[in-house]
């Protein structure tokens, strides 16, 4: 959101950096305590997540549909190295790699809500037993 001028006010930048900071010592000393606890607790912030750009597209779809995608997230989700983008799409199993579609900002939005559902998955994933493997060993299974 850097190219759409999120990063250009100190303020803005210093409270979001910090604010992942406290977030990520506080996972940290729950997943000590708990790891269930600290996965479901993050399972509850993607869900929240995923519903809130939901609502957000559902309110500003047609004019996010009228904007370019930034070059970000074309660099992102078309151009770049979806090595490890696969790989760490849990519940896909042995499915075609995801691959969206971003001709514009609205798709980019979709994107991103759809990666927060696949969060979602993966914290749910990892309250479970499972013995979890690549999608890149030819196996494609979740035992």
């Amino acid at each position: 959101m850097e190219e759409l001028g999120g990063s250009q006010k100190f303020m803005d930048r210093f409270i979001a950096q910090h604010i992942a900071v406290g977030y990520y010592w506080f996972v940290v000393g729950l997943y000590i305590v708990n790891p269930v606890h600290a996965y479901n607790f993050n399972e509850h912030v993607e869900q929240h997540a995923f519903d809130t750009y939901d609502i957000f597209l559902k309110e500003q779809g047609e004019e996010l549909k009228k904007l370019p995608a930034p070059q970000a997230a074309i660099d992102y989700y078309i151009d770049g190295d979806l090595y490890m983008f696969d790989e760490f799409q849990t519940s896909r199993g042995c499915s075609e790699p995801r691959r969206p579609k971003i001709e514009n900002l609205y798709d980019v939005f979709v994107a991103i809500r759809d990666d927060e559902a696949e969060h979602v998955k993966t914290m749910i994933e990892l309250q479970t037993d499972t013995e979890l493997r690549t999608n890149h060993d030819q196996t494609c299974t979740v035992d």
